[in-house]
């Protein structure tokens, strides 16, 4: 599918990857659409990019939230395309600390945001998705997801972001499978350790540190190259069904 002349969902796409993204997306000649709770940023990033970006205050676990923006981007746009998923949140809790047992309602929280906010998304933009007419190929639309390398190699702490980054890969095939007579494709990408807003308060050695783990290129990576990916997940059409590691052959420690 040609990037240009399409338009793109990106949830969490004023910041970090997401935001990444989006300007890509928009270089390449498509329009794209931002789905965000950070509304001060999504208005000053859409703003910056032109009038073929528009920001949609956005809560991805809301289904009506989430409705009333997919119906907003089809008013302004006339469909959606493309769909990146990067909405997520990352939160580092041992299931038995200090305080005893890990609150439930943490647990839930993350499941929440990270794989039933993506799901929520991709429900109701593959129901737009599928009216399209299809190209050349028969394709309808793209559908890019966000996992971790904590999907495989999840560390202490992690039991609930794991759980729930290895749940989006889990829905990847079978997705897939079922969109596939729509002309819908489906891809999952697990990146390693980013330079996002997670990182961005850590101190400078820190970071170094992190980015040493990395066997290469020994540094963290850069949300410009998570927006390559996208790019070329988009326009190869034999990309379908598969979680594509982005990492520099990172393999993460118990801790």
């Amino acid at each position: 599918m040609e990037v240009k002349g399409s338009v793109a969902v990106v949830t969490g796409g004023a910041s970090g990857l997401g935001e990444a993204t989006v300007r890509r997306l928009v270089a390449l000649g498509g329009k794209a659409a931002i789905f965000d709770l950070a509304e001060e940023a999504g208005n000053k990033l859409a703003a910056g990019l032109g009038e073929g970006v528009i920001f949609v205050n956005t809560n991805v676990v809301d289904g009506e939230s989430v409705q009333n923006a997919v119906n907003r981007v089809v008013e302004a746009f006339g469909g959606i395309h493309i769909v990146v998923n990067c909405a997520g949140i990352g939160v580092a809790e041992k299931v038995l600390g200090k305080k005893g047992p890990m609150p439930l309602e943490n647990f839930n929280r993350v499941i929440q945001v990270n794989l039933v906010g993506t799901f929520n998304v991709i429900r109701l933009a593959a129901e737009k998705m599928a009216r399209n007419e299809p190209n050349q190929d028969g394709e309808r639309g793209v559908i890019i997801n966000t996992a971790s390398v904590a999907a495989y190699e999840g560390q202490i702490g992690q039991a609930a972001y794991s759980a729930s980054k290895g749940g989006v890969v889990g829905l990847t095939l079978p997705i897939a499978r079922e969109f596939a007579a729509l002309g819908i494709r489906v891809v999952t990408i697990a990146p390693g350790i980013f330079e996002t807003p997670m990182f961005a308060g850590l101190p400078e050695k820190a970071r170094e540190a992190l980015g040493a783990m990395v066997p290469f290129p020994s540094r963290l990576g850069r949300p410009q190259e998570y927006a390559l990916l996208v790019e070329q997940i988009v326009t190869n059409p034999m990309l379908n069904g598969t979680t594509i590691r982005l990492d520099g052959a990172l393999r993460m420690p118990p801790r």
